[in-house]
């Protein structure tokens, strides 16, 4: 069963993954009677269009992963034990989530999510995307010194239950400085900047699992996760792909991808 999707570069490779693990929008056929329809029609938790925005790393000689499946079905970016990945009252999504984003229940209320059923998940959907990023990592790296990841997220501007306040534009993470070397890091604030839009850096989003288990800075792979909200891409109250502002933000992502790789390479 495919559960994911490679784009190949289209230009000479270079070292850099850019992984979108939550564009992914289809339910197994087996599983789509247990969810609410109303949630499956919107699919609202979704990162909408985010491939899309992204489209041009192939040109540029990036490899690209991305799910095939919703991140309702398993999300790639939790601990695969269930572990939190904050603990300061926001509501984060479990690793097989049963709410959205608002608190909202997925599941119609006769389903009751075991182990087995998660279990079966983590082997079918979770784990072959994890591997087949380790393997591109290896591949990179009988080539090339070191390799950067670049894990991409899209977010609503105003998320209550996970912040009280309206998101910043960009938010980048690195895991407190663990996940990737400062010189990306500083590269990646400094090209963002360049936008005139608001930066954060490792607030109120520092990196999820792929972010955190893929970057180690002492192995040469440094990863980077990219949250920005859906507003600076989409229009018609965050569900409509806009391509003239689209176009502005693919300039900034491309210029900063141009300044990566040319540290990297």
């Amino acid at each position: 069963m495919k559960t994911f999707k490679i784009i190949e570069p289209t230009s000479e490779a270079v070292p850099f993954v850019l992984s979108v693990p939550h564009c992914g929008t289809e339910i197994p056929k087996n599983l789509t009677s247990y969810y609410i329809n109303s949630h499956l029609e919107k699919l609202d938790d979704t990162d909408w269009f985010l491939d899309k925005l992204y489209d041009f790393a192939p040109a540029l000689g990036i490899t690209t992963i991305i799910p095939i499946y919703s991140r309702w079905v398993i999300d790639l970016n939790r601990e695969p034990n269930n572990k939190s990945l904050y603990n300061d009252g926001r509501i984060i999504t479990n690793l097989c989530p049963t709410t959205n984003f608002l608190g909202e229940d997925l599941y119609v209320t006769d389903y009751q999510l075991d182990q087995v059923e998660i279990n079966n998940r983590l082997t079918h959907y979770f784990k072959p995307y994890h591997d087949k990023i380790d393997q591109i990592f290896e591949h990179l790296k009988s080539k090339h010194k070191q390799v950067l990841f670049w894990d991409a997220h899209s977010i609503r501007r105003h998320v209550p239950t996970i912040h009280e306040n309206p998101f910043p534009d960009f938010i980048v993470g690195d895991n407190e400085s663990k996940s990737c070397h400062s010189k990306f890091t500083q590269i990646t604030i400094n090209e963002l900047k360049k936008s005139d839009l608001q930066i954060s850096h490792n607030n109120p989003f520092k990196g999820g699992y792929l972010t955190r288990s893929k970057g180690d800075p002492r192995q040469n792979i440094h990863a980077i996760q990219l949250e920005m909200c859906k507003d600076l891409y989409m229009s018609q109250n965050e569900t409509k792909y806009d391509f003239k502002k689209a176009e502005a933000i693919k300039n900034h992502l491309i210029n900063t991808f141009k300044k990566l790789i040319e540290k990297l390479t």
